[in-house]
C-alpha cells in the first residue's frame, strides 16, 4: 500500500467533489496532494530559502540555538523516542508582537538570521500558505466522519502551529532500510513516532527517505514531484474516536546524499482538551480519555528537546490504558 494521490482543487470553493475526495483517503492516514495552490516557482523558492539558512556559518546559527526557554530556532541535537535524530532543524512560526510571550514552553520566539531579510519573508510566505491548506484539508476530513465542516475549526482560533525546516546529512553509518523500528545499528535521520497534532503539511525534496508504517513493516514513500504528503496526526484520531490513523512514520539516514524537508504541524490552540466526537444515535462509545493540548504538546516538545523521561504518546489516552 502507497499514499494515494488526492486533488484537491475546489477545496476552497466547498467543492463537494474535492471534499469527497479528501474524506474518502483515509485508510493509511498518509497521502499526497496536488492542486494545492502553490506553484513550482513558490515552492522552488521556499526550498532554495531553507538551503540558503542551513548553510549560515555556525556561529550565526548557534545565535539562533532553540533552548528550553524558546523552542523555536535551530536545533542539532533533536531526540525521538529519546534517541538521537541524524539531523538538524530550524523551527518556527506565526510572527507574535514585541511584547507578546510565547504561551507554553514548548512554542517560542523566532529568531532569524541577521542581514538575510529575503530568508524571514520566503519562510513565512510558506507558513501561511500550508495554513490555509490545512485549514481546508481539516474541514474535508470533517465532513468524512459525518460532521459539519467547522465543527472542530474554533480550536483552531490563534493556534499553535509551526514549520520545522530539516536537514539530514550524509550519514556514514546509516541503519538499513528493512531494519527494525528501532534499530541496534546504525542511524535514522527520525525515529518513528506519530505526529503529535491535527495533521502535517510536508514538503519533501526529491530523496527518497521517508518511510511510514504498513502492518508490520516500514514502506518508502516516494516523493511526488509538485506534490505535498499528508499524514493525520494524534489530535484528529482523538476527535474520530479512532476512525483516522495518525500513521508512524521514520525517515532513512543516507550514506550517499544529504536531504531537507519542511513539516507545518497544524495544532490546536493550548487551550483546547481533544476528546472523541461522538454519534450518540449511534451508540458510540468513546475510545479516548480527554486530552489536554498543552500538556501533550509540552510534554512531547520536552521529550524531543533532551531526555527528560518517556516521551508521551496518544495510546497512554485510550480508556483502559494505564
Amino acid at each position: 500500500m502507497v499514499p494515494e494521490i488526492v486533488d484537491i482543487a475546489g477545496l476552497d470553493r466547498d467543492d463537494r467533489d474535492a471534499l469527497h475526495r479528501v474524506a474518502a483517503a483515509r485508510t493509511l492516514g498518509m497521502f499526497h496532494v496536488v492542486g494545492h495552490g502553490l506553484g513550482h516557482d513558490e515552492l522552488a523558492r521556499f526550498e532554495d530559502a531553507m538551503h540558503a539558512l542551513f548553510a549560515l556559518p555556525e556561529p550565526v546559527k548557534r545565535r539562533m540555538r532553540r533552548s528550553r526557554e524558546n523552542a523555536w530556532g535551530h536545533y542539532d541535537a533533536e531526540l525521538t523516542k529519546n534517541r538521537p535524530d541524524w539531523k538538524e532543524i530550524f523551527d518556527y512560526g506565526a510572527e507574535r508582537g514585541p511584547d507578546e510571550a510565547p504561551p507554553a514552553h514548548s512554542d517560542g520566539t523566532n529568531r532569524w538570521p541577521p542581514g538575510v531579510p529575503g530568508i524571514r519573508r520566503t519562510l513565512l510566505a510558506h507558513h501561511a500558505a500550508c495554513q490555509r491548506i490545512a485549514e481546508r484539508l481539516v474541514s474535508a476530513l470533517s465532513v468524512g466522519l459525518g460532521f459539519a465542516p467547522d465543527r472542530v475549526a474554533p480550536c483552531f482560533d490563534r493556534d499553535s502551529s509551526f514549520v520545522r525546516l530539516n536537514r539530514y546529512p550524509v550519514c556514514e553509518t546509516p541503519a538499513e532500510p528493512d531494519s527494525a523500528p528501532l534499530p541496534e545499528a546504525g542511524h535514522l535521520g527520525v525515529h518513528p513516532h506519530s505526529d503529535a497534532g491535527a495533521l502535517t503539511i510536508l514538503f519533501q525534496d526529491r530523496v527518497a527517505s521517508l518511510q511510514v508504517e504498513v502492518g508490520e513493516r516500514f514502506v518508502l514513500v516516494e516523493p511526488v514531484p509538485g506534490a505535498l504528503t499528508v499524514n493525520l496526526g494524534d489530535m484528529l484520531r482523538v476527535w474520530s474516536n479512532d476512525r483516522y490513523r495518525s500513521p508512524v512514520h521514520r525517515v532513512l539516514a543516507r550514506s550517499d546524499r544529504e536531504r531537507f524537508s519542511a513539516p507545518f504541524f497544524y495544532n490546536p490552540r493550548y487551550d483546547t482538551v481533544c476528546e472523541p466526537i461522538l454519534d450518540d444515535d449511534a451508540g458510540d462509545t468513546p475510545r479516548f480519555r480527554p486530552v489536554s493540548w498543552a500538556h501533550f504538546r509540552d510534554q512531547r516538545s520536552a521529550g524531543d528537546f533532551a531526555d527528560y523521561g518517556p516521551e508521551i504518546q496518544v495510546d497512554d489516552y485510550l480508556v483502559g490504558a494505564s
